[in-house]
């Protein structure tokens, strides 16, 4: 029987665990992952003249997508708007959908396969006198939003949970929840750091994990920064130039710079899909009559109306994780006429993240003031979520606490496994 379920909703992904009576703890498998991608996909369809609503989540959403792209509508990052309260509803083909019932949504089809998996006391099929194993949910220690509530997102998140069917959940912070899982391997009282890297946030947390009195929170912080940012900068600085951001287009017999709108939607992949309303699209054309290089932005064009988004941030992100491991790599790219050979170094993509990384780590000295320690006083650091295999990011904490103090370990499922532990 089931103890505890694990659920760590990400930004990019998600994951659950499952604690077993035995004490053993297991994730959930989709397929052959671990991981869930965090996304929908809409489409509608007429019956006997109706419009039928229908979706899938997950990878299915992707692929869905994917077929058709013109007439779906994907929604991604969803985590990323818990914490802003401009964002309360859209409009998913006449109707609807409160950011709430998105999220949950995407939970009840996390969690489809829960009963047979679980077998007895899950929230969907539970036996009757079977306990209801606990749940417990991750929440980043700092929403991503440049003007976030962290608690109004705490909120949004507890009160999805409760429309999906889990009216009874524990909020854990998720860099507490990767430690648990790293506090198993102790056998003396430690000081631990936790960096937790998502999709769109970085989590920071000092623990005092004790084998014998238990887990001390001593002090936390966290950003809004984290893999998605560092996707943008490549795309910022090796793409979009190539599509005339930095060209310019006459207006009155005047040089005008391209509109800094028209690449706004690189932010996320997916956003670059929602550019194709037929206003958008009729500027960036109008534009492009008087650009200095029409062709960048009838490439553009193409992306755009053709939701080759995705394809174009598979091929970023693959460049990414070469750089982890090599000083250069080359980012290849087509799509119809518009054809990428770029050759990126190591050095040149820190030099693009830089910034970031200043914020980053200026995050990670609050979190040591927070707790009111120094960098001596960190045993070990426990570094989790793809982003920690940048070697830039495990710089920082290399100059801060010494090489020989970082360990890793489970970075795509350490969350999940450490909050079914909690």
């Amino acid at each position: 029987m089931i103890q505890a379920i694990g659920i760590d909703f990400g930004t990019t992904n998600s994951v659950v665990a499952l604690r077993h009576d035995d004490g053993r703890v297991t994730t959930l498998r989709h397929g052959t992952s671990d991981v869930f991608r965090t996304v929908l996909c809409f489409w509608a369809e007429q019956t006997r003249g109706r419009l039928d609503l229908h979706h899938r989540a997950g990878p299915a959403a992707i692929e869905a997508y994917l077929e058709d792209p013109l007439d779906s509508r994907l929604i991604m990052s969803m985590k990323t708007y818990l914490a802003q309260k401009s964002f309360t509803e859209t409009n998913v083909f006449g109707r609807m959908f409160t950011l709430e019932a998105l999220v949950a949504t995407f939970l009840r089809a996390l969690l489809a396969d829960l009963p047979a998996a679980a077998d007895a006391g899950t929230p969907a099929g539970s036996r009757a006198g079977a306990p209801a194993p606990r749940i417990v949910v991750g929440r980043p220690v700092r929403f991503a939003g440049e003007f976030a509530d962290d608690a109004f997102g705490a909120g949004r998140l507890a009160a999805a949970c409760a429309e999906a069917g889990l009216p009874d959940v524990t909020l854990m912070l998720e860099p507490a929840a990767a430690g648990a899982r790293f506090a198993a391997t102790l056998n003396e009282p430690a000081t631990v750091l936790i960096g937790d890297f998502g999709g769109g946030t970085s989590d920071f947390s000092l623990l005092r994990f004790d084998p014998a009195a238990g887990v001390t929170p001593l002090g936390h912080a966290g950003i809004g920064i984290a893999g998605d940012v560092f996707d943008f900068r490549i795309i910022d600085h090796a793409i979009s130039p190539l599509l005339g951001r930095d060209d310019s287009y006459r207006v009155m017999g005047k040089q005008m710079p391209i509109p800094a709108e028209f690449f706004a939607g690189f932010a996320r992949w997916h956003r670059l899909s929602m550019m194709r309303a037929p206003r958008t699209l009729r500027a960036i054309d109008e534009v492009a009559r008087t650009a200095t290089h029409p062709e960048r932005l009838r490439h553009l064009l193409a992306l755009i109306e053709h939701g080759a988004g995705y394809a174009l941030y598979q091929a970023v992100s693959g460049a990414k994780a070469a750089l982890s491991s090599a000083e250069e790599t080359v980012l290849r790219f087509r799509h119809q006429e518009f054809v990428v050979e770029r050759r990126v170094a190591r050095a040149e993509f820190e030099a693009w993240i830089a910034p970031d990384l200043a914020r980053m780590g200026a995050t990670i000295d609050q979190a040591l003031a927070d707790a009111g320690l120094p960098p001596a006083a960190v045993d070990r650091v426990f570094l989790t979520g793809g982003t920690a295999f940048v070697p830039a990011v495990r710089k920082l904490f290399a100059d801060r606490f010494g090489a020989e103090r970082l360990v890793g370990g489970g970075e795509f499922v350490s969350v999940a496994e450490g909050l079914a532990r909690g």
